[in-house]
């Protein structure tokens, strides 16, 4: 059978059964890519290429767990308790106010080129003013997502960097040209969110005694207990510390946040016993995200397969095959609208690795330069976090407590419109230009 229907069928069947609730994520994630790796004759290979895929993903694992430890102890503290009470304050309990500053504050945080520190940042910091002013959840999911997929292009963020890898390019030669829609498409986000909040200050109102309640939070009086307001500006430094570190790229982002961890609990809990029931009070949330990721990376590694035989290389040949040479003036914008649904199919690994390598050497063959090829792959990364393949989009579900179904649905309408801001400027400037 054909390992590219294979795999499309594999995508296809994981998204439908999760979207019609007959499988948990998790389940699904395991059970159905083994089912088609069985089905492409892998055999008990299966089982090898998971491990595989678990093996990609240690280095999120690792660091999505002290991720979540660190900013947990940081909230277990207090430490955005100040922030929190200020920002009720100065919205004087505005849904309009409280969206447009998850959209700023989502914009700013996501410069680290990481997902899942901008989720926990964000997320820690604004979920208490959502919950007190009873806000739509889902418009913070979307705020911080739309955010993240514009700033991930920076050259550290990821995917450009796998382009530059590929494409033989500078830092410099591909980030002027982005930069214009990613201003442009930062922008629109903004916008996006006075629309929503406009919506939810319609179905709310304003919430007149938001501010004076800012610091009534619900918590047990141990939870209270070991809240620590005296260290509040040691925290602040430590994270910023943490945050500048990841940005300057001194050390893996595992361990600057186990490193990170590690400090905080010995400076604001020395006592071994509360460390230890904090850590507990942390637990359960942390394992629901990493199940995730884990099983996240067993459908990658199924996917993947043998090298350069597997469900992944298939699906690459397959989207070089269909295009047909007469288009071949158009292979700047045909690559870009591929990288849509290939940045969503695949993870970014695969599609760079994979299947820009074989659509380069096309496009380079009608002529086109390795900058306008390496512009038009990133096109796609407005619809790639809407994957299930992205790890930290799980964590940020379990935040902001919505489904997968939830996820895609709501805020696939909002990418589009990054998608086009992109695509129009890069015909404007001549970085897709039709030969």
């Amino acid at each position: 059978m054909n390992l590219a229907f294979l795999g499309f069928a594999m995508i296809i069947v994981f998204m439908a059964l999760i979207m019609a609730k007959k499988l948990s994520p998790f389940t699904s994630l395991i059970l159905v890519p083994v089912t088609f790796g069985l089905l492409a004759g892998y055999g008990w290979d299966t089982l090898g290429y998971a491990m595989d895929g678990i093996k990609s993903v240690a280095s999120t694992f690792a660091m999505m767990t002290f991720a979540i430890l660190y900013f947990g102890v940081m909230l277990t503290a207090g430490m955005f308790d100040p922030m929190v009470d200020h920002v009720v304050a100065w919205c004087k309990g505005d849904p309009l106010k409280v969206l447009v500053g998850t959209a700023i504050l989502a914009a700013f945080v996501s410069l680290d080129g990481d997902g899942t520190t901008t989720v926990m940042i964000c997320c820690t910091a604004m979920i208490p003013i959502y919950n007190r002013l009873k806000i739509k959840k889902i418009y913070l999911a979307t705020l911080i997502i739309l955010q993240n997929c514009i700033m991930n292009l920076i050259p550290w963020g990821g995917p450009t960097a796998r382009v530059m890898s590929v494409m033989k390019l500078d830092a410099g030669e591909i980030l002027a040209p982005l930069v214009p829609g990613m201003v442009l498409s930062a922008i629109y986000v903004v916008g996006v969110s006075y629309y929503l909040g406009l919506k939810e200050r319609k179905r709310l109102g304003v919430a007149k005694a938001a501010a004076s309640e800012a610091h009534k939070v619900e918590v047990s009086p141990e939870e209270q207990e070991w809240k620590r307001p005296k260290l509040i500006f040691f925290n602040l430094a430590l994270t910023a510390a943490v945050i500048v570190s990841l940005i300057m790229g001194l050390a893996s982002s595992a361990i600057l946040f186990g490193v990170g961890t590690a400090i905080a609990l010995v400076v604001n809990y020395p006592d071994q016993k509360i460390q230890r029931k904090v850590i507990s009070s942390l637990a359960p949330d942390m394992i629901n995200v990493v199940m995730m990721v884990l099983g996240a990376g067993v459908l990658m590694g199924i996917l993947n397969g043998p090298e350069d035989a597997g469900m992944s290389n298939a699906i690459a040949q397959f989207l070089v095959s269909v295009i047909p040479e007469s288009l071949g003036r158009y292979f700047a914008v045909i690559i870009a609208v591929i990288s849509a649904p290939g940045t969503y199919l695949l993870n970014n690994d695969a599609f760079y690795y994979g299947v820009l390598p074989p659509l380069a050497a096309t496009a380079e063959a009608y002529g086109f330069t390795s900058l306008q090829i390496g512009f038009a792959a990133l096109m796609g990364q407005a619809f790639h976090f809407l994957s299930p393949l992205v790890p930290f989009i799980y964590l940020l579900m379990d935040q902001t407590e919505i489904t997968l179904a939830q996820y895609q649905g709501y805020i696939f309408r909002w990418c589009v419109g990054i998608f086009v801001i992109f695509m129009v400027m890069g015909l404007a400037l001549g970085y897709l230009p039709v030969l």
